[in-house]
């Protein structure tokens, strides 16, 4: 017995003798590895993660935030390769002040590769650092490994440094698996902080909390004027707590990549840290962010947002002009959104602070969300409307779980017109009322009003997308099928649609289309309305389609949506751990039409049905009917409801596989 607790120890320790995390101690075992053993199907694995954010007194400047971040990583394939890229965000205010700029200090990065049983290094060298400014407030700093291939090591390391108390959210889960991450969090007394871990997330860190004491010496110096002018010195010691939260985490599963998912990083494993207070000893507590109404307030208050809505000089005598002689608010909202529009293009930066001005991005025709959405919001004020600004935070940007500014990156217009609250967005070509990016479509929006009240407004869509299809289909004798096919896009559906083929010529278009389908071929394609946004976009075509139709035993089996039938149900996973966002609500409908051939007659045909989901979140109806020598099918789908659980998976599942299955049956055809 005692022989094998030795040997058992021993094997322990040459693990974690093999396991050295040093920075540039990587070993030959994982170089070796070829996958990860726990998830083969990973294009990489983060060996190890280090991050210690600490809070450092230095005289006459205060404290000071030091994020450093270590990462060692294992490329498996080529997939992988885009792990070798990485991009460090730093907060940089260009104009204002530079008190709470963040600076990357000590960036070092290697390569390793195992050469002939001989580990090779290659590091990170300037030409592979790339820096750029994204706006007045942030730049960011992105750097790409050297020699890169597959089976490679990369590690790097760096520190953030700043005098800013706010901590930014610490990520514990990434799309790889995480091996082993060490995190420690330090900060001082006088910083109170709340803290929360996602509580979306499948995946549950455990945190350890604790205390250590600290001090702060201060040095003083005075000139003192007698007799003999003389410096004396002099210091005192300040003792305070730092309060610890610290993880050592091993084999964190990755995040499961589903279909139909929003924003994976809204289930991803993370800790969210808010400073609420800071209270240092004989001064009075500074309240922060402790409530959205004081969020927006604060963002209200700040020159770059509300008082853009005040300014109104630099377009007067344009939007009179334009609205000469008209009275009604639609017809002034429509001219001076599509007005907006034309006059100023985005410059595909978000944030909710402008980034050159109103003024300016007016004067020189580009600018930022916040430069184009405020503008529009005070042109239409001025033209006698309700509008008001709504902050947003796009869908990569995550759900805001508690008040901060951070939670928003992003602007639009709401306008009220009696009863009805219409949303804007002019940095879009192709938006129209109540048609925003679907990136902006998250959740909820918060609305500020003129007397500086708050509210939150839903900014999923109410009214559905319809895709309407007829389908003429004529059975040809060599077992194609060749007619014309007519669609017609509208809201959502036809945003998508402009802005899919806005810089495809008519080949590029049919080749789109033409992608995936098998044996089609279209010609006489045309589109309409690509431009109008005020109505539908529609397009249509002649086609023929080969192979159509089985001919078997002297009979023909027929799919009546031919090209348009599904491949597969994308819902194939037995559990899904997030919820299906399919963004706006959905009304499809195909009208299809088929003539018989010569010679044949109907032996077996699909039945009519309905399927429904949770009774009226979702419908689908198949009608069959023959009449005379013509089938006519009728097949609608409607999804009322734009998010599904995963507590109802299963059964929407199901009811997805029905209508897959209905999609798919054939017609039998005989010869008469």
């Amino acid at each position: 017995m005692k022989k094998l607790v030795f040997i058992t120890f021993l094997c322990i320790a040459q693990i974690a003798i093999s396991q050295n995390y040093k920075f540039g101690k990587v070993s030959e075992e994982e170089l070796l590895e070829k996958t990860n053993p726990d998830y083969p199907e990973a294009n990489a694995t983060v060996l190890y993660k280090k991050q210690q954010i600490s809070f450092d007194y230095v005289q006459d400047k205060g404290f000071i935030q030091n994020n450093e971040v270590q990462m060692r990583i294992k490329i498996y394939n080529k997939e992988g390769f885009d792990y070798a890229t990485q991009i460090v965000k730093l907060y940089t205010n260009s104009e204002g002040s530079t008190s709470y700029n963040e600076s990357l200090l000590g960036l070092k990065a290697v390569t390793y590769n195992l050469i002939d049983g001989k580990i090779e290094e290659d590091k990170l060298k300037k030409d592979g650092i790339f820096e750029e400014r994204t706006d007045k407030f942030w730049e960011t700093t992105k750097f790409t490994m050297p020699n890169i291939k597959e089976g490679c090591v990369i590690e790097f390391e760096y520190t953030v440094q700043s005098l800013s108390k706010g901590i930014d959210d610490i990520g514990f889960q990434e799309l790889i698996p995480v091996k082993k991450h060490e995190f420690k969090l330090k900060t001082p007394e006088y910083y109170k902080y709340k803290v929360l871990l996602n509580p979306r997330a499948s995946y549950i860190p455990k945190l350890n909390y604790s205390t250590e004491s600290k001090s702060i010496t201060f040095n003083y110096k005075e000139r003192t004027n007698g007799r003999v002018s003389r410096t004396e010195f002099s210091s005192s010691k300040v003792d305070y707590v730092v309060d610890i939260i610290e993880a050592n985490l091993v084999d964190i599963p990755p995040l499961k990549t589903e279909s139909y998912v929003d924003n994976l990083r809204n289930y991803q494993a993370r800790l969210i840290v808010e400073l609420e207070r800071v209270e240092f000893p004989n001064e009075p507590k500074e309240y922060l962010s402790t409530s959205w109404e004081k969020v927006t307030k604060a963002i209200y208050d700040y020159s770059d947002f509300g008082d853009q809505l005040n300014k109104k000089g630099y377009y007067n005598s344009d939007i009179d002009a334009i609205l000469k002689g008209v009275t009604d608010s639609q017809q002034k909202t429509a001219l001076i959104f599509n007005y907006v529009k034309s006059k100023v293009k985005w410059n595909n930066y978000n944030g909710i602070f402008t980034d050159l001005g109103v003024t300016k991005a007016y004067k020189d025709g580009v600018g930022n969300v916040a430069d184009i959405n405020l503008m529009l919001t005070s042109i239409l004020r001025y033209a006698g409307l309700n509008a008001n600004p709504v902050l947003v935070s796009t869908k990569s940007n995550g759900i805001p779980l508690t008040p901060t500014r951070t939670g928003f990156n992003y602007v639009i217009c709401a306008l009220e017109i009696g009863d009805n609250l219409i949303l804007l967005d002019g940095t879009q070509k192709f938006s129209t009322a109540n048609i925003l990016p679907t990136k902006a479509l998250n959740w909820l929006g918060r609305l500020i009003r003129q007397d500086g009240s708050s509210d939150w407004i839903e900014l999923i869509p109410k009214i559905s997308s319809k895709e309407m299809v007829s389908l003429n289909i004529k059975l040809n004798t060599d077992l194609s099928a060749s007619g014309k096919l007519r669609n017609q896009f509208t809201n959502y559906q036809a945003f998508r649609v402009r802005d899919r083929f806005e810089n495809y010529n008519t080949d590029e278009m049919i080749e789109s289309l033409e992608k995936g389908k098998g044996e089609l071929e279209i010609s006489n394609f045309e589109i309409e309305n690509m431009n109008d946004v005020s109505q539908p976009v529609t397009q249509s075509y002649d086609y023929v389609f080969n192979n159509a139709m089985e001919d078997i035993g002297g009979k023909l089996y027929l799919t009546p949506m031919l090209f348009l039938a599904p491949d597969e149900n994308p819902f194939k996973e037995n559990v899904r751990n997030y919820p299906i966002d399919y963004v706006y609500p959905i009304a499809d409908k195909y009208m299809i039409n088929i003539m018989l051939p010569d010679g044949y007659a109907i032996e077996t045909m699909p039945e009519s049905v309905k399927y429904q989901f949770n009774i009226s979140d979702g419908e689908f109806t198949y009608l069959a009917r023959q009449n005379g020598n013509m089938l006519q099918f009728t097949i609608s789908l409607d999804l009322n409801k734009t998010l599904v659980l995963p507590t109802d998976y299963e059964q929407y599942k199901k009811f997805y596989q029905l209508m897959i299955e209905k999609q798919t049956e054939k017609v039998v055809l005989k010869k008469i």
